[in-house]
C-alpha cells in the first residue's frame, strides 16, 4: 500500500486554522448519512453561460482541508449545462490565502506564461476535463495558467458545436499540487445537453448528478468494521455525502418506487478507483449504459445514433464518466444499495476496497428531480465520427514507468514517469520540450504500456481517443468506444508487459501545447505527465 504525504496540506491546514476559519465556513459540507442532494444547476441561456466563481479553502469537522470553487451567491461547486457551441464565460477569483513563507517557483516561457509567472502553494487554475476545446491562454489551458492568491483570472470557453453530449468536469490541475485540490473537493460537472436526441430511450426521464470524490481518511478507527477488511487509502464521498472509513455509514438516496431514472455519475475523486454498482437484496441490478465519458455508447458506427449497453458494473477510473438507465425497486421492503466493488490495483497500489456508497429508500412520490427533454431533432455528426476507419499516419509506443526507492520507509519518494518508448525517462516539468511533436491532420495509433505492479490511469487532454485493443485482446469496431481516460492493467512481473492501444485524431481545430497524463493525481504530481504539441498543417 502506498501513501504520498503532501506537505501542501498539512501547511494549508495549518495555516487555516491560525486564520480562525470556522469548520466548513466557505466550503460547507453534509453531514454523514444525510439525503444525497443535487448540485445546484446554472443554464446557459442565448449561446452563453456567465459564471463568477471564488476559490475558497477551509477545514472540515475532522481537520480535513477543503478546497471549493462558489459562486458569487453561494453556490458550491454548480453543474454547468450548456449547448453544443455555447461559450462558458468564467471570472475565477483566488480567494485562498497565501501561506507564510510557503514555496515559490519561477515558471519560465516568456510570452507563453498565462497569468502569473510564479507558483506558489496556493496557486490555482481550472482544467474542463473532457472538452474537445482550446489548449490555449485564458481557455483550457493548464502547463503556464497560474492564479495566484488574490488576483482574478477569466476563462473563455468555446464548446464546439460538433461536441458529443454527455458528462464532463472541471477541477484545478496545478502540477505537483493538483491531488490535495481535487481531494479538497474543489471539483463539478459540465453536462453538454443534447444526450436525448442520441439516445432517445432517457428521453422524459428524471436525472440525478452523483458526483463522487475521495478525501484524506478522516478516522483510522476500527470501530464497527470487520479488521480482516482493508483500510483505504482514501474516504470517499457522494455529492458531498461522506462515507467514512470505519462504520462506513452511507448516505441516502430516494427514489420513487417502481420507477426509473437516469442517472450521470462522475468519479471525481483524485485517486480512487471505484467499480460502481447498484444491488438489491444481494442481485446486482442491469445498468443500461448510454454514454462514458461524455459520448455515448455506440455512437460512433457512421448512424449519429447511440445504442444501450447493458453492464451489472462500471469501472471508473478517477476523472471516468458513466450514464445509465437505472429501474428504482419495485417493494418497500427491498435492501438496496449503491457501492464499489473492490479493485485490485496491484502489489504496489493504493487499497480500493468494496465499500457502500449510498442507500436506496423509495418512496410512493415522484422524487424531486428535473427531467430530460424530448428528442429536439435528428441525430448530427460528432468529433471523431469516422475515427474507427481512418487511415493511421503514425505509430508511437509509450509505457508507464516508477522509479521506487530501496527502502519501503521511503516510498513517498517514488518517482513516476511517461515515457516515449526510445527516449530518456523524464519527470514532467512545465519547462520540458513536447515529448511528442506531431502536425494537425494526423491520425496515430499509441500503444501505451504498463511497467509497474500497479494500475496506471492514461488521459489525454484537448481530444477523445478510440479503445481499439487491450493486452491482445482486440475490441470489434461495432464496440469500440471514445474516451478520454482509460486503465492499463498492471504487470505482475513476468510475461509481456501490459497495454491498451488506441486511435488519436489530430484532424480536428486543436493546435499548440497540451498534456497527457496518469489520472492517478498523486502520480502525475509526482512526474507522470508529458507535453504534446500539434502543429498548424504546413
Amino acid at each position: 500500500m502506498r501513501t504520498i504525504l503532501l506537505s501542501i496540506v498539512a501547511m494549508l491546514g495549518l495555516f487555516v486554522s491560525q486564520a480562525a476559519y470556522a469548520a466548513d465556513s466557505n466550503c460547507p459540507r453534509p453531514e454523514v448519512g444525510a439525503d444525497v442532494q443535487q448540485p445546484p444547476d446554472l443554464f446557459s441561456q442565448n449561446g452563453t453561460l456567465n459564471v463568477s466563481l471564488d476559490y475558497f479553502t477551509a477545514l472540515d469537522k475532522l481537520n480535513r482541508t477543503l478546497f471549493c470553487f462558489v459562486t458569487t451567491d453561494g453556490q458550491e461547486s454548480p453543474t454547468l449545462h450548456v449547448n453544443p457551441g455555447d461559450t462558458i464565460n468564467i471570472m475565477l477569483t483566488n480567494q485562498v490565502p497565501a501561506v507564510p513563507g510557503g514555496r515559490a517557483m519561477r515558471i519560465t516561457g516568456g510570452a507563453d506564461v498565462c497569468g502569473n509567472s510564479t507558483m506558489t502553494d496556493t496557486s490555482t487554475n481550472m482544467h474542463f476535463h473532457g472538452t474537445n476545446t482550446a489548449p490555449t491562454c485564458h481557455s483550457d489551458e493548464v502547463i503556464r495558467t497560474l492564479v495566484n492568491s488574490g488576483e482574478t483570472f477569466t476563462y473563455t470557453l468555446h464548446i464546439p458545436k460538433s461536441e458529443p453530449p454527455g458528462l464532463y468536469w472541471y477541477h484545478p490541475h496545478i502540477h505537483g499540487i493538483s491531488s490535495a485540490a481535487v481531494q479538497g473537493g474543489a471539483t463539478g460537472a459540465i453536462e453538454v445537453m443534447g444526450m436525448q436526441n442520441i439516445q432517445p430511450a432517457v428521453a422524459g426521464l428524471p436525472v440525478r448528478y452523483l458526483v463522487l470524490r475521495d478525501q484524506r481518511l478522516g478516522s483510522q478507527s476500527s470501530t464497527g468494521t470487520d479488521p480482516d477488511k482493508p483500510i483505504p487509502n482514501w474516504d470517499v464521498s457522494v455529492n458531498y455525502v461522506p462515507v467514512n472509513y470505519g462504520r462506513y455509514v452511507p448516505g441516502v438516496i430516494t427514489m420513487q418506487q417502481g420507477g426509473k431514472e437516469f442517472w450521470r455519475v462522475v468519479n471525481a475523486g483524485a485517486n480512487t478507483i471505484m467499480d460502481i454498482q447498484v444491488v438489491y437484496d444481494g442481485v446486482p441490478q442491469p445498468l443500461k449504459i448510454v454514454a462514458f465519458d461524455g459520448v455515448p455508447t455506440g455512437s460512433k458506427d457512421g448512424t449519429h445514433r447511440g445504442r444501450v449497453v447493458t453492464q451489472t458494473d462500471a469501472v471508473l477510473p478517477p476523472s471516468g464518466r458513466v450514464e445509465f438507465i437505472v429501474d428504482a425497486p419495485t417493494s418497500p421492503g427491498t435492501v438496496a444499495v449503491f457501492k464499489t466493488l473492490g479493485v485490485d490495483g496491484g502489489p504496489d497500489s493504493d487499497s480500493n476496497p468494496e465499500r457502500p456508497l449510498a442507500k436506496i429508500v423509495t418512496t410512493g412520490a415522484p422524487a424531486s428531480l428535473p427531467r430530460m427533454p424530448e428528442p429536439t431533432g435528428p441525430s448530427r455528426r460528432m468529433l471523431f465520427d469516422d475515427l474507427a476507419n481512418a487511415k493511421v499516419s503514425a505509430q508511437r509506443t509509450l509505457y508507464f514507468s516508477e522509479r521506487r526507492p530501496p527502502h519501503a520507509g521511503e516510498i513517498e519518494n517514488t518517482v513516476f514517469f511517461i515515457t516515449v518508448d526510445g527516449a530518456k525517462e523524464q519527470v514532467y516539468s512545465p519547462d520540458n520540450p513536447p515529448a511528442i511533436t506531431t502536425t494537425r491532420g494526423a491520425v496515430e495509433e499509441w500503444t501505451i504500456q504498463n511497467r509497474t505492479a500497479e494500475l496506471h490511469e492514461f488521459h489525454m487532454h484537448q481530444i477523445h481517443f478510440l479503445v481499439e485493443e487491450v493486452s491482445g485482446v482486440a475490441i470489434e469496431k461495432r464496440d469500440q468506444q471514445l474516451y478520454d481516460v482509460f486503465q492499463v492493467p498492471f504487470w505482475t512481473g513476468h510475461g509481456p508487459y501490459p497495454y491498451i492501444k488506441v486511435k488519436m485524431d489530430f484532424r480536428g481545430p486543436t493546435t499548440g501545447d497540451f498534456v497527457y497524463h496518469c489520472h492517478i493525481l498523486d502520480h502525475e504530481d509526482m512526474g507522470m505527465m508529458a507535453i504534446i504539441r500539434v502543429l498548424p498543417k504546413p
